[in-house]
This record gives C-alpha cells, structure tokens and sequence, in this order.
C-alpha cells in the first residue's frame, strides 16, 4: 500500500507537469493564472510544467538509487511474486547499472533531471538570456537520448517479466520533459508569443 501510495506521489504530479506543457492545458493554466501569473503566457505554462516535471524525475530517481542501495544491504522495499516488482529489477548488480561506466541508474536519472531543472530554472528567468537558445536545444537533445535509455530498460524488464513502477515514473518524465521543450523551441521561433506578457484582467 506505502509502495502505491510513493508512486503516486511521484506520477501524478509528473502526469500533471505533462498537461500543463501540452496544447489542452490552456484551459488549466488560465484556471491557475489569477493565482499565479506564471500561467497567464503560454512560455510561462510550458516552462511551470518542465519544472514540475523535472523536479519530480529527479525525485523519482533519487527514489530508485535508495531502493537500489536498501537492496544492496540485503534488504527489500517492492519485493513481491507480481509482475509490478521493482527489486527484482532495481535489485540486479547487472541491470541497474548503466552498460558503458557501471553507473546506477538511478543516480545518472538524479544527475540528468538536476541538470533539466537547472535549466528549466534558467529559462524561466531569463526567458530572453543569452542561453536561452542553447538550453532549448540541449534540453531537447538530452530527452531525446533519454528515449534510447529508456528502450533499453524496457527491453531489461521484458526479458525479466517484470515492470518497474519507479523507473516507469522516471521515463514517463524524460517523455514528458522531451515534449516541453520541443514545445519551447517551436514556440521560441515566434518571437511574439515568446516574449508576450500575461493578459491583465
């Protein structure tokens, strides 16, 4: 029951980052504008659901390199004969870790996703800085790996019959994130909206 209760407490908010960066979150982030200005431009909802969505990836994975660590002293966190077991794949010395420098996952996850927020954060407040460009493109570029890791740990659970919710969180928030900033970059081209203000009612 704790187990789902952290999922969701890490996916929902992701899921709720991936609404506001989509076309049909307008209708929310105009609900959300009168209390938080932020919401009232489009660059401003897209930028506020990165940084939800970054934020909680890296929650995520800081999550997963604890279980990881828990199973290494020889304990369990999501150990079950279900197809939904997380220690069966964050648990194993050989799939945890990435192939190339034997890094865990889960901190490779911490270090991409504080790396995203810190842009993420840039952009939101030097929206007309002399990085902005750069860190659209690298936000997309750095997502857009990510759609290759993510291939390969899915190919790990299907060879192992077993699904991570965790990591599922995690590559739900690269996808997410990915789509944020193509989002940014296509609306960066357009100078108008990009530097337009919120709409004072």
């Amino acid at each position: 029951m704790l187990d789902n209760l952290l999922v969701a407490a890490y996916l929902l908010p992701t899921l709720f980052g991936l609404i506001l960066v989509l076309p049909f979150g307008k209708s929310i982030g105009d609900s959300l504008a009168g209390r938080f200005e932020i919401m009232g431009t489009e660059r401003g909802r897209i930028t506020a659901g990165l940084q939800i969505i970054t934020f909680f990836g890296f929650a995520v994975s800081a999550q997963t390199f604890w279980i990881s660590s828990k199973i290494s002293e020889g304990g369990d966190f999501c150990s079950s004969s279900a197809v939904f077991n997380c220690d069966d794949l964050i648990g194993n010395a050989e799939l945890n870790v990435d192939p190339i420098f034997g890094l865990s996952w889960g901190i490779i996850g911490m270090v991409i996703f504080a790396l995203l927020l810190f842009m993420v954060l840039v952009l939101k407040n030097e929206p007309n800085g002399e990085y902005t460009e750069r860190f659209l493109n690298y936000g997309s570029v750095i997502t857009g790996a990510g759609i290759l890791v993510i291939l390969l740990l899915v190919s790990y659970e299907v060879q192992e019959g077993k699904i991570c919710l965790y990591c599922t969180t995690a590559h739900i928030a690269n996808i997410a994130a990915l789509i944020g900033f193509l989002r940014l970059r296509k609306l960066h081209e357009d100078k108008t909206l990009w530097k337009a203000k919120p709409s004072s009612n």
